[in-house]
């Protein structure tokens, strides 16, 4: 006698079927714990690499000495956003710190800027509460409409540029020279070559669809520099060390007490931070929007009129972590492009995001191992998600000077100044500019007509010059 499945056969018990909807949008709950768990392994890296990167934004005495509460508040910002996208949303995207935005928070901000990272810390608070203002009040429509989606894809990939950058400098390709600027490293040594075939290697995974490449191109990169004893590790001096071992054991935990509340909301406030919160805002925004738009679409949940399911909840869910992640002690969070990967293993539900959070809060516990990270491996991993983001730029037309130059300038201006925000503010300027005089006046957003303005008086000095 033949069975008939029923709702609850599909969507596992009545409970989770009746609030993540499971059986409705066609899954059941293996398949949703199984892309929970492939979402996890795609984006695990996060754990290691954010707090290899605020690393050297943050500490109290000298850089790295803050690398076990980093790993910790990365994991409970991850596990934070992406419980918000589970349970509310009802969304199987993942959050966590986001690349990029660590990247400005640290060598833009605490160390180009010279803001103290509890500053830096409370620009990201403010940027988050903005963010999730504009969600809920519904002005997150009419500032996408402003924004040509080419400068979009260009910013996509001007990141991409700058963290490939930093991983040419971290993986000893790059270095600077008085005659050139800039030089080709010392390949007399290891490291370069095993940054060179990690690179290699997960580029290899990654084009056999290979679910956590990145994570284990990082993990084959550790055990070769542990096993041949490379001089790979900083344990706070000058020189570069080998592997000192595991001598408080594997696993561990330490309590974030220098990093949770340790943001400076008041100085954040302060006038010369604006810029600072504008674009922490800015990009955030923007790549949450193109994120969720890409995922949803992938993953079949758009309307007929190319709307987001639970738009205002899932760009609100955004926001709210990445204030929770400031006040906690890590930079802006956002939605991740790696969700796609639990969006092919068949998850459609929150329940896949619910499971990426409990692995999160789980991998809080495993400090020694990420300590035994080497820095080319993390390098390495730098320069493959720089690849992943560059192909934005091939979503642009490059035929039409109009698009292509300010493109061009936001994607060359982030790594060539080695300032994310002053790319952006470049591209928009130009591009405004660019249209007015090329005849298309009448198609400039007035929004850019503001933000031009402003960041020209703030770029020029003028409004430090007025306020006194």
């Amino acid at each position: 006698m033949a069975v008939t499945e029923t709702p609850s056969d599909v969507g596992g018990s009545s409970g989770l079927d009746s609030y993540f909807q499971i059986s409705e949008r066609g899954s059941t709950v293996g398949t949703e714990v199984r892309a929970g768990i492939t979402t996890f392994l795609a984006m695990a890296y996060i754990v290691i690499v954010n707090p290899a990167i605020l690393s050297n934004g943050i500490f109290m005495s000298s850089p790295g000495d803050l690398f076990p509460q980093l790993i910790v508040v990365t994991c409970l910002a991850a596990a934070f956003g992406t419980l918000l996208m589970a349970l509310w949303a009802k969304l199987p995207f993942a959050l966590a710190p986001g690349m990029g935005l660590n990247a400005y928070f640290t060598f833009t901000v605490v160390l180009g800027l010279g803001l103290a990272w509890q500053t830096a810390l409370g620009a990201v608070f403010v940027s988050g509460i903005l963010f999730a203002i504009i969600a809920l009040t519904g002005l997150r429509e009419y500032i996408l409409n402003s924004i040509p989606l080419h400068l979009k894809h260009a910013i996509t990939a001007g990141i991409g540029a700058f963290l490939a950058i930093i991983g040419f400098v971290g993986a000893g390709f790059l270095q600077d020279s008085p005659a050139t600027f800039v030089t080709v490293g010392d390949f007399g040594g290891p490291l370069p070559w095993v940054a060179l075939g990690t690179v290699v290697v997960t580029g290899a995974l990654l084009a056999r669809k290979m679910k956590g490449a990145i994570l284990i191109g990082i993990i084959a990169s550790t055990i070769v520099v542990i096993v041949l004893g490379l001089d790979a590790y900083n344990y706070g001096g000058e020189s570069l060390e080998s592997w000192a071992g595991f001598g408080g054991g594997i696993l561990g935990f330490t309590w974030p007490s220098d990093l949770i509340g340790a943001m400076d909301i008041g100085a954040a406030l302060a006038l010369g931070v604006v810029t600072v919160i504008f674009t922490f805002l800015f990009v955030d925004f923007f790549d949450t929007a193109g994120t969720l738009i890409g995922l949803t679409e992938k993953a079949g949940m758009l309307d007929d009129e190319g709307n987001i399911e639970a738009p205002r909840a899932a760009f609100t869910a955004d926001g709210l972590a990445t204030a929770a992640g400031a006040a906690l002690g890590t930079s802006s969070t956002t939605t991740y492009i790696e969700s796609g990967a639990g969006v092919e293993e068949g998850g459609k539900t929150g329940l896949t995001a619910l499971v990426v959070a409990g692995l999160f809060l789980v991998a809080m516990f495993a400090s020694p191992l990420a300590e035994a990270i080497p820095g080319v491996a993390t390098a390495a991993a730098l320069i493959i998600i720089g690849a992943m983001m560059m192909t934005s730029a091939t979503k642009i037309d490059w035929s039409d000077y109009r698009m292509s130059i300010p493109a061009f300038l936001a994607i060359v201006g982030m790594p060539f100044t080695y300032s994310i925000t002053f790319g952006i503010s470049l591209a928009l300027v130009a591009h405004t500019v660019l249209m007015a005089i090329s005849g298309k006046i009448k198609e400039i957003h007035v929004v850019l007509w503001v933000l031009t303005v402003l960041i020209v008086a703030l770029e020029t000095g003028w409004i430090s010059q007025i306020f006194g």
